[in-house]
């Protein structure tokens, strides 16, 4: 039998001697000496299986180990020492934990190399690797949203490659100087209509019908309908353009967007039917309020921001917290509204009439806002008012801190992820050159100028390939998509 004799003692004075047998083993450079009997607890790893290896079978030793010293007796491996620590504990403990600093995807291989099954990760730790998984996931459709901004689908033709183009000029401002363009002036178009729609309101601006009723200056009109028509000519190419149309008119954004166009129609539509359907008091209110909506523009100001975007997401990922909150202030402003009505009735000019009338002064000072017309003058009401503010201040101070740091969290996410897309297009593109020079000779290497049309060919060729980095399967999408651990470990 392969290893060592060593005396174990039953206490500190030397009594009841006993030996064990182990084997010394080499990792990394770190040397671990380890109990054949505490091996043997789990005989279908790749220890236990090199503990029980018979002497003369060096075959079957060279298949479990990367060299053997047969002058020091170790059994050399080459793995991460650190990961074969949380390794051990197997064996030990009858669980595994990875320790921090260790990323849990190399992790899983090295388990896999010591042939443990994933049953035997504690479940905390399983988290930290399904999170881990979905981050690779992400990595890789970033990669692939890179690659097809850049080159496009090879497969595509006529009416597809010019439906592509025309997307990628309208919704990628990165992929092109004139697509860059395009954002620009949608953007100030955005910020014209805005200013205009406010400063139609002002009334020196602002010129009287032929009935006399203040209307809007018929220059800031013309800008306003220009404003539109830009607006209805970008959201219906961008709908033309689309590869998913029932995505596309179910996305907020673009639910925003039609919002913000929607209005001007109407309006126009309502008044071209004539004067008697104009001088309804219903169709009149309905114009009024059609008229408000195109607030609703300043929220397209969101696509061509990314804070925005990113304070957008970070709100949605602290629907639980903000649902706190409002539990929180809910219940304060029933109590504190119920006691301030029972409390204020001995007054005879009390300003409480009914508990839902004290719900705004419940909710006015418990956000500690305070406008004065309602308060309470009895002592006792008072006292009640007191405690309310100091509760809301309170319950809006609790779950501020994790809204907080589900942003920052989400931030940087976003920063790291692609920072690793990017440094994962890079590597593709070295891989795809160096393989084309490699396997087709000086010939091919002159043509490497223009390699970078190809990029997407031999990128997802790469990423298929034996010798690119292995695959991690998508349990959302159900395909394959590249483990990127270069780009994980380095972020």
């Amino acid at each position: 039998m392969w290893g060592i004799t060593r005396t174990r003692y039953a206490d500190c004075n030397g009594s009841e001697a006993s030996e064990e047998t182990g084997i010394v083993l080499n990792i990394g450079g770190v040397i671990q000496v380890l109990c054949g009997d505490v091996l043997n607890r789990f005989p279908e790893t790749r220890l236990a299986e090199l503990w029980n290896t018979s002497k003369g079978c060096l075959e079957d030793l060279s298949s479990l180990c990367d060299d053997y010293d047969s002058g020091k007796g170790e059994f050399y491996f080459d793995r991460d020492p650190d990961a074969f620590k949380c390794i051990i504990e197997l064996y030990y403990y009858g669980e595994i934990h990875i320790k921090r600093g260790i990323c849990p995807i190399c992790f899983v291989k090295e388990m896999e190399f010591w042939k443990i099954d994933l049953y035997f990760l504690d479940d905390c730790c399983k988290g930290d690797l399904q999170e881990a998984e979905d981050e690779l996931a992400e990595i890789a459709e970033k990669v692939q949203t890179i690659l097809v901004d850049r080159e496009g689908d090879p497969s595509a033709r006529g009416w597809q490659c010019f439906q592509m183009c025309l997307w990628k000029l309208l919704e990628k401002p990165e992929s092109s100087l004139s697509a860059r363009v395009i954002a620009i002036v949608s953007f100030l178009f955005i910020l014209i209509s805005s200013v205009v729609m406010c400063v139609g309101t002002i009334p020196d601006l602002q010129v009287e019908d032929a009935e006399g009723n203040p209307i809007e200056h018929p220059i800031l009109e013309a800008i306003e309908t220009t404003c539109i028509g830009w607006f209805t000519v970008e959201y219906v190419l961008r709908l033309i353009s689309s590869p998913n149309k029932v995505k596309f008119v179910l996305s907020f954004m673009n639910i925003i967007d039609f919002m913000a166009i929607m209005p001007f129609y109407v309006v126009l539509t309502l008044t071209s039917l004539g004067t008697a359907m104009m001088e309804l008091a219903n169709v009149q209110q309905a114009v009024q309020a059609l008229r408000i909506m195109r607030i609703a523009r300043i929220f397209k100001l969101a696509r061509h921001s990314s804070g925005l975007q990113t304070l957008t997401s970070a709100l949605k990922s602290s629907f639980s917290e903000l649902g706190m909150l409002l539990m929180y202030m809910g219940v304060g402003v029933f109590l504190f509204s119920a006691l301030a009505y029972t409390l204020e009735q001995s007054h005879p000019e009390t300003m409480f009439t009914s508990i839902p009338q004290s719900f705004w002064w419940a909710v006015i000072t418990m956000t500690t806002v305070g406008y004065g017309d309602i308060y309470p003058k009895t002592t006792l009401g008072r006292c009640n008012a007191a405690v309310s503010f100091l509760c809301g201040v309170i319950a809006i101070a609790l779950p501020i801190h994790p809204i907080i740091n589900n942003f920052v969290i989400f931030y940087n996410k976003q920063q790291v992820l692609e920072t690793a897309a990017k440094h994962e297009i890079e590597l593709m593109a070295l891989r795809s050159s160096e393989a084309c020079a490699e396997e087709s000779g000086p010939h091919i290497q002159r043509r490497s100028v223009g390699v970078a049309a190809g990029v997407w060919d031999n990128a997802m060729r790469s990423c298929h390939s034996d010798t690119y980095i292995p695959l991690l399967k998508d349990p959302r999408a159900g395909v394959q998509t590249p483990s990127l651990d270069r780009s994980f470990d380095s972020s």
